[in-house]
């Protein structure tokens, strides 16, 4: 396992596709420059380049409209070994506080090299057994869970190594939160069972559980503008809906409990 110094590394990963990953992780990069931290971006799915897009439709309408809107340095991920990803991660973070990863719906070999290198794991999932199956299997009666999944093994060892060198190494321990994003439209049945599901793998390999974002029409409208629910001043008048889903995302930023670094520019906290 690599050491390394330097900014927080807060990386999104799920192998599976459709989970909110991109837009969570576009949301609170913005959210943390909003409040004063340096943020850097790394997008390592060269081939849809989600993250990459938003923010450069952001830097866009930032030129268009004449304003000034926090943002962070972003690139794309298009070397061929972890020496260069590394070596770009390096380059791309100086002088940052925070370095964010948004990684490729699928099984990968940069997407596991820095979820097992992240100070701070998140994990979107959809309210289904679908998509926990990423993490566990469960008995197909009981709904209790079975056993790990291949994934949740490779980060359950990740941070149990990482637990080793936290002292010798000065490594921060590996924060993992599993976030449960688009949970209104789920059955209330399915959901309890999914609770105790969660609860139980929870308590296993030690992951927290977050609240995250709901499936809205808002956040696919927002992606052309690269603008966020943050940035009120472009938004127009906002309705109902737009509120409700600012307050899941403070929400969640509170929940991932990152360390924030004395802000340079305060008046830009985050209302």
């Amino acid at each position: 396992m690599t050491s390394h110094s330097g900014p927080h590394r807060i990386v999104f990963a799920n192998e599976k596709g459709g989970t909110g990953k991109s837009t969570t992780a576009v949301h609170v990069a913005i959210a943390l420059a909003y409040q004063g931290a340096r943020v850097a971006a790394l997008d390592l799915d060269p081939r849809q380049r989600t993250l990459h897009r938003y923010l450069e439709n952001r830097a866009e309408t930032e030129r268009r409209r004449s304003v000034d809107l926090p943002n962070a340095k972003f690139e794309v991920f298009a070397g061929e070994t972890l020496a260069q990803l590394e070596a770009q991660i390096a380059e791309l973070s100086q002088d940052a506080d925070f370095i964010i990863f948004d990684t490729p719906g699928r099984d990968d070999q940069f997407a596991r090299h820095v979820a097992t290198e992240a100070d701070t794991l998140v994990t979107p999932l959809n309210d289904s057994f679908v998509d926990f199956d990423l993490i566990g299997q469960v008995d197909a009666e009981t709904f209790k869970v079975r056993k790990l999944s291949f994934y949740a093994e490779l980060i359950w060892e990740a941070r149990k190594k990482r637990a080793m060198t936290t002292i010798t190494e000065r490594r921060r321990e590996m924060d993992w939160v599993v976030v449960r994003n688009r949970t209104q439209h789920t059955e209330a049945r399915n959901m309890k069972r999914l609770d105790a599901a969660l609860t139980e793998l929870s308590k296993r390999v030690g992951f927290r559980i977050a609240s995250g974002l709901s499936e809205r029409v808002i956040y696919r409208e927002l992606f052309p503008s690269g603008l966020t629910l943050l940035d009120k001043g472009q938004l127009g008048e906002l309705g109902t809906s737009h509120l409700v889903a600012r307050q899941e995302l403070r929400a969640l930023l509170a929940a991932l409990k990152l360390p924030m670094p004395a802000s340079p520019v305060p008046e830009l906290a985050l209302a």
